[in-house]
């Protein structure tokens, strides 16, 4: 019941913004360019979701993370047996 409610309060949310969306973006081509960027961002935080940026630091992160692991995971250099 908990998780309809906050459904609904995220719903409610949503449309409340997206009817923002139009007085937000009046005006000049900046404006509007601004404004819709603007919603848009307080949508994307609404719904708890990541940007781009977000994302890609989050790959490179991963990718030296797997970079470590291989590192650690080879087997070490034996000196040659004389």
């Amino acid at each position: 019941m908990a998780e309809r409610g906050s459904g609904r309060l995220l719903l409610d949310t949503v449309e409340e913004l997206l009817a923002e969306l139009p007085s937000r973006v009046r005006g000049s081509r900046e404006r509007l360019s601004e404004g819709a960027l603007s919603a848009l961002r307080g949508i994307a935080d609404e719904l708890n979701l990541v940007t781009r940026d977000e994302l890609d630091e989050l790959e490179l992160r991963v990718a030296q993370i797997e970079h470590r692991l291989r590192l650690l995971e080879s087997p070490p250099d034996l000196p040659p047996a004389a």
